[in-house]
């Protein structure tokens, strides 16, 4: 082994190792860390800065952000449209732009996609303490607000020695790269520590390739679900965001070609088939289609492929209620294909339905039921024309906004939302044309989260007209990386709907016994509940003060008009609609499980109370 080394500080050695890291899956190659997200402060600006300064662009691509948890977001969207196999860096200063970065984390490693946090910390050499922003704590030390990181990380080390920095580096590489463990990783970098020099072995920047595995199906686990498959007389798939990450699409659909089993979609999965194909039932569960639900109710067999099994898609467990019902869950991970007492099978989507295609050779469902879910489809299809009907010279509702925007999207645009009313419109009424098409963050369903996704997914996909959707609500969250757009040229769309409140959680609050209490933004009235005149915020003008171009649209055909524009332009620009609150959505078709109090003096609540006892007789454990 070669005992030449290189000269450099800790944080210098990690932009060269980050440099140097790829990814492979099917014989492509995608650079691991594509580029790195960054806010400067006291904590990093010295290191980090440095480092991505002197190493330049070609190196270690750097952008500039505006709030540390949005740059989590960014990172995860430019994740998410790769399909995992390429992610992005997030370094902060200590202290708040550190502990920003926990909501992003949380939701990187709950949906199972790559990011690596790079937050600076406490000196190492305890040289000044207390520092600037430092916690201290009484009894432990070796704590700092960093360790908030550990429980949303899927690792986590703090790099207190450079010579830490090795196997600490290669372990990130390792968990980023590995599709059944991936999720946000942390490496805290005392700023002592990352302005310090080490004699690097130069091995440790040499070219590296992480291969991204397809695990094959057990053998006996395979025979298993091929023969609960061919004894099942209404078997449904549940198509979860594992098959894009798997880019699995290609092997659903000759499977379900070839036996008619139909597929439902959570939100991870929607798009799984194309919104056309007749055996594609649309989204499953609370937010579900009424064919999607109804399958689900009656049938003995259900299928899950990557698939979490939330409790929207269960519906809090009372979805399936045939009463010998049984799972097979194909999974990369042996945690989730066990969930419902299941039949595991642990391998790869793509693998794992090719097996079963293969396995499945000759059988088909009986024709009867493909003819009967067909035919629940094409009922379904005359919901959503309803839903998205509409005069030209009407005011939208937020359903007929989702119909001109789908009027207007080609099969390749990207469609991104994460909060609020609009994940449960769109899971029930959006037709998913492309397998990229339909971007739900449902997983942590973070406020917050569209726009700097957006960001995330043009800088993976240029060319890509991308729309972020996002409520008023969601908007005031976090609208600032508007301005990295703007600043970056990256023409994200935002369609920004205002109903003057948390309209989701305002319906939620109205079913719970909450009287809409605290979700309308309005003036105090004079008893001091928030039910006065709306208030007079504009956030149109907002989002123009931010830079983008913005177009105000009052009626369907401004609003289709206005969304043609913004598909066509190439800056960054915002759609403003102002919404009638008319319901026009479709009800739910199945129940979702929020506690109500068990005792109240209020009516609303007292009946609310009841409601939700009638609805916890149908649930059920899967033993």
């Amino acid at each position: 082994m070669s005992t030449t080394t290189r000269r450099l500080t800790t944080a210098q050695a990690l932009v060269r190792f980050l440099s140097a890291q790829y990814s492979e899956r099917d014989g492509v190659r995608h650079r691991l860390i594509a580029g790195t997200w960054g806010i400067f402060g006291h904590g990093n600006v010295a290191g980090i800065g440095q480092a991505l300064l002197e190493a330049g662009e070609d190196t270690m691509p750097f952008h500039q952000g505006r709030n540390e948890q949005s740059m989590v977001h960014a990172a995860v969207g430019y994740a998410r449209q790769l399909n995992r196999l390429s992610a992005q860096a997030v370094t902060t200063s200590i202290g708040p732009g550190a502990t920003n970065l926990v909501t992003g984390a949380a939701l990187a490693t709950i949906n199972r996609l790559p990011v690596l946090l790079l937050p600076g910390d406490y000196f190492a050499t305890r040289s000044a303490d207390p520092l600037l922003q430092q916690l201290e704590h009484p009894v432990e030390a070796d704590v700092s607000v960093n360790d908030t990181l550990r429980p949303v990380s899927r690792y986590f080390d703090r790099i207190t020695r450079p010579e830490m920095l090795i196997p600490a580096a290669l372990n990130a590489m390792r968990v980023l790269a590995d599709p059944a463990d991936t999720g946000a990783v942390t490496l805290a970098l005392p700023q002592d520590v990352q302005a310090e020099a080490y004699d690097w072995p130069e091995e440790f920047f040499a070219e590296r390739v992480w291969h991204v595995r397809r695990p094959v199906a057990d053998p006996y686990e395979l025979a298993e679900a091929v023969r609960a498959i061919r004894t099942a007389e209404r078997p449904l798939i549940v198509a979860g965001g594992g098959v894009h990450h798997s880019e699995a699409e290609a092997a659903l659909k000759a499977l379900v070609d070839a036996t008619g089993i139909p597929v439902a979609s959570t939100q991870a999965g929607k798009g799984s088939l194309r919104h056309d194909h007749p055996a594609d039932l649309g989204g499953i569960g609370h937010t579900g289609t009424a064919v999607s639900d109804d399958i689900a109710r009656t049938a003995d067999l259900i299928i899950g492929v990557g698939t979490r099994y939330t409790d929207f898609t269960t519906a809090s467990n009372t979805l399936f209620q045939q009463p010998g019902v049984r799972f097979v869950n194909l999974n990369i991970t042996a945690f989730d294909a066990h969930k419902l007492a299941a039949r595991p099978l642990v391998a790869d989507a793509r693998t794992g339905l090719e097996a079963l295609a293969e396995g499945l050779t000759g059988h088909r469902i009986d024709a009867a039921y493909e003819a009967e879910y067909r035919a629940g489809k094409a009922r379904w299809e005359k919901v959503v024309e309803a839903a998205y009907r509409a005069e030209d010279s009407a005011v939208p509702t937020q359903t007929q906004v989702l119909g001109a925007l789908d009027a207007v999207v080609g099969d390749d645009d990207v469609v991104i939302n994460a909060a609020g009313s609009l994940p449960g419109d769109l899971h029930k009424l959006w037709r998913a044309r492309g397998p990229r098409q339909y971007h739900l963050e449902y997983g942590y369903s973070c406020m917050g989260y569209e726009i700097p996704a957006g960001i995330g997914v043009q800088q993976a996909a240029p060319g890509t007209p991308v729309w972020s959707l996002v409520g008023d609500g969601t908007y005031l969250m976090m609208p600032t990386e508007i301005v990295t757009a703007v600043q970056e040229g990256l023409p994200v769309n935002l369609v920004l709907i205002q109903n003057h409140g948390y309209a989701s959680i305002g319906g939620l609050s109205e079913e719970v016994g909450g009287e809409r209490f605290g979700t309308a933004y309005r003036y105090r009235a004079a008893d001091g509940t928030f039910s006065g005149a709306p208030l007079p915020v504009d956030l149109a003008a907002n989002a123009a003060s931010l830079g983008m171009d913005v177009i105000r649209a009052k009626t369907v055909r401004e609003l289709r008009d206005a969304l043609a524009a913004a598909r066509a332009s190439d800056r960054p620009t915002c759609v403003y609609v102002e919404t009638d609150p008319t319901p026009t959505a479709p009800a739910a078709e199945a129940w979702w499980d929020v506690p109500v109090a068990e005792v109240a003096s209020r009516d609303a609540a007292s009946r609310a109370r009841e409601r939700y006892d009638g609805h916890v007789a149908d649930r059920r454990r899967h033993l």
